[in-house]
């Protein structure tokens, strides 16, 4: 029989590569001569580079950047082919780069621009980047004046970085940037819908996970929305209210305003880029998961996305998780035949984190035997 491992990383624990790995190490145990394909899977968030170029090639790259704080980080970026580009706003902007400092207002994406003025000169022409994971609120304006934009004060002096100075912008310059990227293509990898701001805006809905206190976070929007009127004096469109604007603190509207590129959802792209659904061709059994499964989960994350491709061609799909969470039916409902949890007893995280390759591959043996229990 053949299966088909499409899994995203149980985030902290394992990447997509090594649970694909420990799951296929479960699945042979069950049954030896089982013929098992591994395709690492992401969603535009962590893992999305490495999994473009396990299942497309091409290059993986390690710039210096300025992180999310000011500081020098080391972040991986790829070349595929086709003079194709793929980064991740988390490896130069990300949450787990701020650990036990957040600092929302401070927070920047400028080292995302820079990772954008990279593939530039490798000679990108079309790059796709992710918009998981970040811990700034800037609207996109660091990642921008890394790459040429202007955005000035009262005094005619560029901004500080940071979503804390952006109520000083008063005036916006944006023509070297748009000759850097003339015949350039970029497309945002997005799995939330949010607009730029308002009450499921960047800083209301997704604040508070990057540090914001209330006052913050009312702050940053006000600051978002007096970016995006005096933007409005030079570009036209209303990109604020953009599904997507609000993603990864306002870099989705930063992406669309300044940038001329386009969103698109992250699972369905990168599931168009490494052709699964011509991989599942002829296999009996697909296996997919992520870290948690909830109710949340319907709103673009892999394993659905996958589900939902899987069932076009009638296939059984079976989920690992670290964790199940609330509304977990609507998972069900959504073409996942069965949810396996990875933790089949009470532990604390840590545990859980440390003996992930062991009760991953625990979990793919029962995969399977749960499978053939039903044939």
């Amino acid at each position: 029989m053949k299966v088909l491992i499409a899994a995203d990383s149980f985030k902290g624990s394992a990447s997509s590569k090594q649970v694909a790995a420990y799951l296929a190490a479960g699945l042979r145990e069950a049954q030896a001569d089982v013929d098992v394909s591994q395709v690492p899977i992401a969603d535009g968030g962590e893992g999305t580079v490495e999994s473009l170029v396990s299942a497309c090639g091409g290059k993986i790259y390690r710039t210096e950047v300025v992180g999310p704080l000011g500081e020098s980080v080391d972040a991986n970026w790829a070349m595929l082919s086709h003079n194709q580009a793929v980064i991740e706003l988390a490896q130069a902007a990300g949450l787990p780069l701020v650990k036990g400092k957040l600092h929302p207002l401070a927070a920047t994406t400028y080292g995302v621009g820079q990772l954008l003025a990279q593939a530039i000169k490798h000679g990108a022409k079309r790059i796709y980047l992710g918009l998981g994971g970040s811990a700034s609120t800037d609207g996109g304006v660091g990642l921008a004046q890394a790459l040429g934009g202007h955005f000035l004060d009262a005094k005619g002096a560029e901004v500080k970085l940071g979503g804390g100075h952006l109520k000083e912008i008063c005036q916006v310059d944006l023509t070297a940037l748009d000759k850097k990227l003339a015949g350039i293509e970029i497309i945002g990898l997005a799995d939330v819908t949010n607009p730029l701001t308002g009450p499921l805006g960047a800083a209301a809905v997704f604040g508070p996970q990057k540090g914001a206190s209330a006052a913050e976070v009312q702050f940053l929007d006000a600051s978002l929305a007096h970016l995006a009127q005096v933007v409005a004096k030079v570009r036209a469109g209303s990109y604020q209210v953009s599904p997507g604007a609000g993603a990864a603190g306002g870099t989705g509207y930063g992406l669309l305003a300044f940038l001329g590129g386009r969103l698109r959802p992250g699972i369905e792209t990168i599931m168009e880029l490494i052709g699964l659904e011509k991989k599942l061709v002829d296999q009996d059994l697909v296996i997919t998961g992520e870290g948690r499964l909830d109710g949340q989960s319907l709103n673009g994350k892999a394993p659905l996305g996958i589900a939902k491709l899987a069932k076009k061609q009638g296939l059984p799909v079976i989920a690992v998780t670290g964790g199940v969470g609330a509304e977990i039916e609507s998972v069900y409902k959504a073409g996942i035949d069965l949810v396996l949890s990875s933790t089949t007893r009470p532990m604390p995280v840590e545990e859980a984190i440390k003996q992930a390759p062991s009760l991953i591959k625990a979990a793919g043996y029962t995969a399977l035997k749960a499978y053939l229990l039903g044939r």
